[in-house]
């Protein structure tokens, strides 16, 4: 792909710049990026953070202009990304109705579907989470073992999902549910369901991690009730939908290579500024040599990533390759953390005000571990690009 900025694209950044300087929360740009503590003020500033996106017509800029986005280049794209990591703006709060959702709707959705639920996916009206894994079904998610029962107009949706992201703040699930059974073929007879969460049938417990924070949750589901105009794609065949929208995801995951590299770079500021027994750890060549062994394989797998938006947008959908972001962000935010709690030695388990350095590379080597199973494990990214990217035979375990 050709990395020269056009004019065009230029004018795109600075149009992109003038509006955050505008529009994001009072004080941001300042260093004032304190989130509310409260639950229910985090998702109102959330909320609103991704209604006003949606305003300025940024709030998926890569979908069609008829759902709202702006039908954006590969270029405009990572611009976008560049600059939203560049001011650090506040998250996303339907990270997985942009990213996930949403673009498999636009893919496969009936016209009801998109009409009832797009829109208000973009606008943050509506947050979603996604029922996937459960407690016996992670990785091997043919598992799963949730049903959803024919009674008269209804489904009745049964089991647990676990580690539901955004599920205490949710009012839809993309969830799956086993509608009949195949025991010849674990992967059939799954159906996927647009669920309300916002029903007597949907228990939702947050799960407090080793962090202290509580961003997964217990979905349990008792008679939770669904209608046919819910299923996305055919009965019993939800498993193609879920590929479909696991692709999407991990084309989102690539995306944070964007915040890898800033990583990267408050990494080095970091090592730049710290000494150890009054000697600049920067002096010490395994340290530099360690970090330009990250550098180097940041830079490529970015390259890569480059390479996998490009295949994307001639093929009109995410390939398996996307495996490859996935891959790489999950293993290589591990490794930077863990080096930065490596360097800090013993004093690396102080917390918050006492930390020798940032905290924030006590939280992020925390989050770290979760980040290679989410989404699928690095064990299923690797089976993903060993079988169908490079064409080797199946896993001899499975």
């Amino acid at each position: 792909m050709d990395f020269s900025i056009s004019k065009q694209e230029e004018a795109f950044r600075q149009e992109l710049r003038t509006w955050l300087e505008e529009n994001l929360p009072e004080g941001w740009l300042q260093g004032n990026r304190e989130l509310p503590e409260d639950k229910a003020d985090y998702a109102v500033f959330l909320r609103k953070w991704q209604n006003t996106l949606y305003e300025g017509g940024w709030g998926a800029i890569s979908w069609p202009k008829e759902y709202g986005g702006r039908e954006a280049t590969l270029m405009e794209e990572i611009i976008f990304y560049q600059e939203m990591v560049r001011v650090q703006a506040p998250p996303l709060i339907n990270y997985i109705g942009i990213h996930m959702v949403g673009p498999t709707l636009i893919q496969s959705g009936t016209d009801e579907q998109k009409e009832k639920f797009i829109n208000k996916i973009i606008t943050g009206e509506e947050v979603w989470c996604q029922g996937y894994s459960e407690p016996n079904a992670g990785s091997d998610l043919a598992a799963i073992q949730t049903s959803a029962e024919k009674k008269g107009d209804q489904w009745l949706i049964n089991g647990q999902k676990v580690w539901t992201s955004f599920g205490h703040l949710a009012d839809k699930c993309f969830l799956l549910a086993r509608t009949s059974t195949h025991p010849e073929k674990k992967h059939r007879g799954i159906t996927a369901f647009l669920l309300d969460m916002n029903q007597s049938g949907v228990e939702t417990k947050p799960i407090t991690q080793m962090d202290g924070q509580q961003e997964f949750n217990e979905v349990y589901l008792t008679d939770a009730v669904a209608y046919d105009a819910d299923i996305v794609g055919e009965l019993d065949k939800g498993w193609r939908v879920m590929i479909a929208l696991m692709l999407h995801e991990r084309t989102g995951i690539g995306a944070e290579l964007f915040t890898l590299e800033k990583r990267f770079d408050d990494m080095v500021a970091a090592i730049k500024d710290y000494q150890i027994n009054g000697r600049p750890v920067m002096d010490d060549p395994s340290v530099r040599q360690k970090l330009a062994s990250f550098y180097a394989r940041f830079r490529g797998s970015l390259l890569n990533y480059y390479r996998n938006l490009t295949s994307t947008l001639k093929n009109g959908h995410p390939g398996p390759e996307s495996s490859i972001d996935k891959l790489a962000v999950s293993e290589l935010t591990k490794e930077m953390a863990g080096f930065m709690m490596s360097l800090q030695g013993h004093r690396g388990m102080l917390w918050k005000e006492d930390a020798p350095i940032d905290p924030v590379w006590q939280d992020e080597y925390l989050f770290s571990f979760g980040q290679t199973i989410g989404g699928g494990t690095s064990e299923v990214q690797r089976n993903t690009i060993g079988e169908r990217v490079l064409g080797l035979p199946k896993d001899m375990g499975r």
